[in-house]
C-alpha cells in the first residue's frame, strides 16, 4: 500500500483543500499590513510621526503566528501561543513612542479588523472556530503587550528617578566647594568672589531644575527614551564648562581638545552625560590628566572622555552598563547609575556608547551622536 493511501499518513496530512486555504490566509500578509499602517496612522494618537519600521514593529510575525493557529493541523493555538511577540510590542511601544496604553490595545484591535475585513474581501470567510481563534489572539497579545507595557513605564520611572537624584551630587558639589571658598579666604579678588557667587547661583538654578525633573518623572507616562529638549548649540563650550567644575576641585586635571561641533541635541541631558563620564574617570582613574575630546566625521560627533590607570576587568566589559551594577572591588564604589543614565541618553539621541580599555592604553568611553538628532528621537512634549 502507498502511503498516500495509508489511513495514518492521510489523517496527518492536511486536506489538500485545507492547504490552499492556509496558503491564501497568508498571501493575505501585505494586504492587511499595509491597510492596518493606513488605518492606524488615521486614527491611533501619536502614530502618524512614526518611522515605518518603528511603526509596522512585531506585527507581520504576529500574523505569521495567526495564520498558523487558523491552519488545519497546526499545533500553534492562537497567534499568542509559545510566543512573546505581543510582549515585545508591548516593551518596544513603550521604549521607541509616546504612547499610553489605550494605543496599543487600539492598534490590536484594528489589527483585527483588518485581518477579519481582507478575508472577506479576498472570498475567505471567517468560521466560528477562525473567529474564536482570532478574538483569543487579540485578546491574549492585548493583555500580554499591556502587561510588558506596564512593566517597561515602571521600570523606566525607577530608572530616570535614581538617576536625577545620583545627579544631583554634581551641582550641590559646585555649590558646596563654591561656598567653602569664599568662607576660607578672606580677602579674595573681587572678581574671584563674583565668579565663586555665579557658580552658586548657576549650580543653585540647575539643582532646582533637576528637582522639576525628578517630580515630572514620578508621573512620567512615555517610553522609555529619556524626555529631549532639543536646541541648537555648540558641544564645545559644553564640554568645557563641564571640565571646568572638575578643574575647580583638581586644578589642571581635565583638558579639552578639538574643534567646536554645531548640532541639534538636549543640553541638559548632555552636560549630566558628561559630568557622568567625568565623574567616572576621576573617580576609577589615576593622577593623569583626564582628556576630552571632540571631533566630527560624516554627520556624527564622537566624544572621547579617556584617563590612565587601571583598565576594566575584562569579565566586567560587558555589565559596564547595567543599571545598579556596584562594583564593590573598585577604589570608589558606586552605585551603577552613572553609566546606565550615559548609555540611555545617547541611545535616545539616536546614538550609542562604547568603551575601550586596556592595561597599555587606559580607559576611553566614547559617545558617538548625530550631528543632528531630530529625526531619530522623541522630543518631551
Amino acid at each position: 500500500m502507498s502511503l498516500a493511501h495509508d489511513p495514518v499518513f492521510s489523517a496527518a496530512r492536511p486536506h489538500p483543500r485545507s492547504r490552499l486555504r492556509t496558503q491564501r490566509i497568508a498571501d493575505l500578509r501585505d494586504a492587511v499590513l499595509h491597510e492596518w499602517e493606513h488605518r492606524v496612522r488615521a486614527s491611533v494618537r501619536g502614530a502618524a510621526q512614526l518611522l515605518p519600521p518603528i511603526l509596522i514593529d512585531t506585527l507581520p510575525a504576529f500574523f505569521d503566528h495567526l495564520a498558523e493557529a487558523l491552519s488545519a493541523g497546526n499545533p500553534r493555538q492562537t497567534a499568542a501561543s509559545n510566543s512573546n511577540v505581543p510582549a515585545v510590542h508591548g516593551n518596544e511601544r513603550a521604549r521607541m513612542t509616546s504612547y499610553g496604553p489605550e494605543q496599543v490595545i487600539q492598534e490590536y484591535q484594528i489589527f483585527r479588523d483588518c485581518f477579519a475585513d481582507a478575508a472577506l474581501a479576498a472570498g475567505l470567510p471567517l468560521r466560528r472556530r477562525d473567529w474564536a481563534i482570532l478574538h483569543a489572539s487579540i485578546d491574549i497579545a492585548i493583555r500580554d503587550a499591556i502587561r510588558e507595557f506596564t512593566a517597561m513605564h515602571d521600570s523606566f520611572q525607577r530608572r530616570i528617578a535614581a538617576g536625577l537624584s545620583h545627579d544631583m551630587r554634581n551641582p550641590l558639589s559646585v555649590i558646596l566647594i563654591s561656598a567653602q571658598l569664599l568662607q576660607r579666604q578672606a580677602g579674595l579678588e573681587p572678581e574671584k568672589v563674583a565668579d565663586l557667587t555665579q557658580r552658586i547661583v548657576d549650580h543653585g538654578k540647575r539643582l532646582d531644575t533637576m528637582i522639576e525633573e525628578l517630580l515630572d518623572t514620578l508621573s512620567y507616562h512615555r517610553g522609555q527614551q529619556l524626555p529631549l529638549v532639543l536646541t541648537q548649540f555648540d558641544l564645545l563650550p559644553l564640554a568645557q564648562s563641564v571640565c571646568g567644575q572638575v578643574n575647580l576641585q583638581q586644578p589642571g586635571k581635565c583638558r579639552v581638545t578639538g574643534t567646536g561641533v554645531m548640532g541639534w541635541w538636549c543640553e541638559n541631558s548632555l552636560r549630566r552625560a558628561l559630568e557622568n563620564l567625568l565623574g567616572n574617570a576621576v573617580k576609577y582613574g589615576d593622577d593623569g590628566v583626564i582628556e576630552l575630546r571632540l571631533e566630527q566625521a560624516h554627520g556624527r560627533v564622537i566624544v572621547t572622555v579617556h584617563n590612565s590607570g587601571p583598565a576594566i576587568a575584562e569579565e566586567q566589559m560587558t555589565r559596564i552598563f547595567d543599571y545598579l551594577r556596584r562594583d564593590n572591588h573598585a577604589p570608589a564604589p558606586g552605585w551603577g547609575i552613572g553609566l546606565p543614565y550615559v548609555q540611555n541618553v545617547a541611545e535616545s539621541h539616536g546614538g550609542s556608547v562604547a568603551v575601550d580599555s586596556a592595561p597599555a592604553t587606559g580607559t576611553s568611553f566614547i559617545l558617538d551622536l548625530p550631528v543632528d538628532c531630530r529625526p531619530y528621537v522623541q522630543p518631551a512634549a
